[in-house]
């Protein structure tokens, strides 16, 4: 089988690639948007199964797509990726000392079978201090994740006190979990 990630994602492609596969990305531009009767636990899979739609069609036989999604969630709340650095901002004044959920809803496919399923991690953020937050903002131009924050970069190693669950689904990919899925899917 031939292995295709759908995502531009640098770190779903690094994450992917620990793993010890051989793989090429394949994207469309996929509308993210989600109906707002879903329950917030609900959207990364919806948008994780509109991604792989899209691509599923183009498949040639023997190959298997991989597509994800991962937000965070705070008081039923979903934090999807900053317009701008006011938004950014408020997102992570939003997570300071708090507890919040990372989701990431998993298809993997190809034309003739699928598997799907979420990974959720819970993560708690000790205060972040007005400079803190403008650091990490200013440095790390955080506009392309989830919630404004990547827990591999510098906010991960000073404000986040503890994790309960896997920490690469907070990267992008529970890698654990697919890989049992492609073991099951062959």
């Amino acid at each position: 089988m031939k292995l295709i990630l759908g995502s531009k994602s640098p770190r779903r492609k690094e994450l992917l690639s620990t793993l010890g596969f051989d793989f090429e990305i394949r994207t469309k531009e996929t509308d993210e948007s989600f109906p707002i009767s879903l329950k917030s636990y609900e959207v990364a899979l919806f948008v994780a199964n509109k991604k792989a739609q899209d691509l599923i069609s183009d498949l040639n036989e023997g190959e298997i797509i991989i597509c994800a999604d991962t937000i965070v969630v705070v008081d039923e709340t979903i934090l999807g990726k900053p317009k701008d650095i006011s938004e950014a901002t408020q997102m992570l004044e939003k997570l300071s000392g708090r507890e919040h959920l990372v989701i990431t809803g998993v298809v993997i496919a190809s034309r003739e079978k699928k598997i799907q399923f979420q990974s959720t991690t819970i993560v708690t953020f000790l205060p972040l201090s007005p400079d803190e937050i403008q650091h990490y903002i200013e440095k790390y131009k955080p506009f392309d994740k989830a919630g404004s924050y990547g827990i591999q970069e510098w906010i991960g190693a000073v404000a986040i006190q503890r994790i309960e669950g896997s920490y690469n689904n907070v990267v992008g990919l529970p890698t654990l979990e697919v890989y049992q899925a492609l073991k099951k899917f062959q």
